[in-house]
């Protein structure tokens, strides 16, 4: 069976299978050391063009990856012939007032519009999308930050990137620092029944590559010492009391704790270690928040069986000042460090745990 090239019927249609199939990105063309991951933030994005302006253009789509770089990307088939020069302009418009007048609040409330739509819960989606040891705070101020220093990407898309733009974006690529400018080729394949995309990334030279590594962020290692300091700073002596038991009950337990990497936020998890696994707990952060890592533990016995999911849940609100959410069994729900000021709050919830670890070892006996 022969699979032919085919033309798209519509520019929209490209536009549509972007929007739900964002791997067709090529991420891991763009960096195949650390591919991108996408989330989109919103079709037909509208910018502003001066300060709390109101939307004077709309970039065909918006994404972020998973180091908060703004993705702007503007879809055009071959035969539009505005591919040539005109998007080039109208992407450099889009650039230029994306990082100075793009409030990060008005990206936010794109995407919460982009979930809704869809039914989803923001929130979660963010959660989802970013790394377990991650906090959705700092990725939004990281996306503010990037737009600051101009750390952005521009994505031309279309079936056939003509040799025009290809000259255009190796160019511009190569002069424009942080921002980077790609294109991507998606051609369609057809025949009896069977369709592929094939997308390839055009313009990205050598040197270029070399030079820009994909954004990979550099966080800070964080430790006991700069954990607490940072914690008191923010929340004071109460909080950081707390989280100095909770430690101490980890260690007494001998669980490994692991040191968060957040540019802005510190944050500890303590692991389990039991027959070659680790089962990630809770996790504890600088801004005063404790989650329960359920997402985590649902991915081995015993607690990928949604009636353990619940008994845990079902305890952890038994404990005064706690009330974690039905749905939280299928993510990472977070409560105040300050709901556990209390010695006997705090010692039903790491008692709760310490029935968790018992489950976990239980579990691998039977």
């Amino acid at each position: 069976m022969e699979l032919n090239e085919q033309a798209y019927d519509s520019e929209a249609l490209l536009q549509t299978l972007l929007a739900q199939y964002p791997n067709l990105l090529a991420g891991n063309q763009i960096n195949s050391d650390a591919p991108r991951r996408w989330l989109l933030i919103s079709r037909e994005a509208s910018l502003p063009s001066e300060e709390n302006g109101a939307g004077r253009w709309a970039v065909d789509h918006l994404f972020l990856d998973q180091d908060a770089i703004p993705t702007l990307v503007e879809v055009k088939r071959s035969t539009d012939t505005r591919i040539r020069r005109e998007v080039v302009g109208q992407m450099l418009d889009y650039a230029a007032n994306a990082v100075a007048y793009w409030p990060v609040e008005r990206i936010i409330a794109q995407f919460e519009a982009t979930c809704q739509s869809q039914g989803l819960e923001p929130e979660q989606v963010v959660m989802d999308f970013l790394e377990p040891e991650a906090d959705p705070q700092e990725f939004w101020q990281q996306v503010k930050t990037n737009l600051q220093a101009g750390r952005i990407r521009l994505v031309f898309v279309a079936d056939k990137i003509p040799s025009e733009l290809q000259r255009i974006v190796e160019f511009l690529n190569a002069q424009m620092d942080p921002a980077e400018v790609l294109a991507l080729e998606i051609k369609q394949f057809m025949g009896q029944g069977f369709k592929t995309m094939v997308p390839k990334i055009i313009g990205q030279t050598v040197a270029v590559r070399e030079k820009k590594s994909g954004g990979s962020r550099v966080g800070k290692q964080w430790d006991e010492p700069s954990f607490l300091q940072d914690l008191q700073s923010r929340r004071g002596d109460v909080e950081v009391n707390t989280a100095r038991q909770i430690l101490a009950w980890a260690q007494a337990k001998g669980l490994r704790i692991w040191w968060g990497q957040g540019k802005i936020y510190g944050s500890f998890f303590p692991m389990l270690d039991f027959q070659s696994e680790t089962f990630l707990l809770i996790s504890a952060w600088t801004y005063g928040t404790i989650e329960v890592q359920f997402k985590e533990l649902k991915k081995r016995p015993p607690f990928d069986n949604e009636v353990k999911r619940v008994e845990l849940l079902q305890r952890l609100n038994e404990v005064p000042n706690i009330s974690l959410p039905p749905d939280g069994i299928e993510r990472r729900p977070s409560l105040p460090l300050a709901a556990l000021k209390d010695e006997m709050a705090l010692k039903k919830f790491l008692d709760t745990f310490e029935w968790v670890i018992q489950e976990i070892k239980s579990s691998a006996v039977h």
